[in-house]
């Protein structure tokens, strides 16, 4: 059976399709690669980060979604990815969530979506 998920967000600009992402999804994380292959450092160590608070998460590839790595940064106000997203805010990237990791922070957040 197709996946008519992709016909239906190639109807959306790419601002409602990350809008939509992040309403549908408690928490998700916009990489390059994915949470089993990364393709950056810091993707590897934020999806490290997040894998380990035991709770499941959803992701984008923007490495496979050209349109949202060119619009998130100008939606987001924030340059650079990866970007964590938690209840529809932006956490923050790479240092952030390492950092909230360090001090029980991110476990905390994440134990209460």
């Amino acid at each position: 059976m197709p996946d008519d998920t992709q016909n239906q967000d190639s109807e959306l600009s790419t601002i409602d399709k990350i809008k939509s992402q992040i309403d549908a999804n408690k928490i998700i994380l916009y990489m390059k690669g994915s949470p089993e292959a990364p393709q950056c450092g810091f993707s590897s160590q934020t999806s490290q980060a997040l894998m380990a608070c035991g709770k499941e998460f959803s992701y984008v590839d923007i490495l496979q979604n050209p349109d949202i790595r060119a619009e998130l940064p100008k939606f987001a106000n924030w340059p650079t990815f990866p970007q964590l997203w938690v209840n529809q805010e932006l956490i923050g990237g790479c240092d952030i969530v390492m950092e909230m990791q360090a001090n029980g922070e991110l476990a905390d957040l994440i134990s209460k979506v």
